[in-house]
């Protein structure tokens, strides 16, 4: 029957197309997606091996996804690590990025008085913050970076509403002048727009 044969089709093109995804929730999503196509298709023609085996990697991706989902409001799932922008580890992470934080902040340039904000999770650096403090306890975000990986959780969310890094530098407001690719992103975090710029209170932790 030729929809059967395009579901077996569909299901091995979106397992395929999910390793090339360089994000981990949409690879999740569809090589779940692509494994349960499979698993049905293979199952209807009777081919058990790889029934058996594609509802094996769909038991996999659901439990991955369950918990995937499940830290992504999670404040224990990150770290934020208050470093120097002198930092050797803060500038190799930049130089490693630096193509693509030009595409999303144009214009960046690491100023030596500014604080760096490593966003851990577990042990792997998952985004930065460069925060310059101007006085009168507010503070400019010079940049705000996540990794392609984690761009579909929420490190930025745990950094201004739960870590408290930026009241312990006694700041009280930070603004920032976000490209327009970054404006739905700071809005989901708490800035609002202003006349001059997009700004937010500080939180305590």
């Amino acid at each position: 029957m030729l929809w059967l044969e395009v579901v077996g089709w569909l299901g091995s093109v979106l397992v395929v197309v999910s390793l090339m995804q360089a994000r981990v929730l949409r690879f999740r999503v569809l090589n779940l997606v692509g494994a349960v196509l499979a698993t049905g298709y293979n199952a209807i023609v009777g081919i058990w091996a790889f029934a058996v085996m594609n509802g094996a990697i769909a038991i996999i991706d659901v439990y991955w996804l369950w918990r995937l989902l499940r830290e992504r409001h999670d404040e224990r799932a990150y770290t934020v690590v208050d470093v120097g922008t002198g930092d050797a580890w803060v500038r190799h992470f930049l130089d490693v990025h630096a193509e693509e934080i030009r595409r999303f902040q144009p214009g960046f340039a690491l100023a030596d008085d500014a604080s760096a904000f490593l966003v851990a999770r577990g042990d792997e650096v998952v985004g930065v913050v460069v925060v310059r403090d101007v006085g009168d306890g507010v503070g400019v975000v010079d940049l705000d970076w996540v990794t392609t990986r984690f761009r579909d959780f929420t490190p930025g969310e745990f950094v201004y509403r739960r870590s408290g890094v930026f009241a312990e530098h006694g700041l009280r407001e930070l603004h920032v002048e976000p490209a327009p690719a970054m404006r739905e992103y700071f809005g989901k975090v708490g800035f609002h727009q202003t006349a001059t710029a997009w700004v937010r209170e500080v939180e305590a932790a």
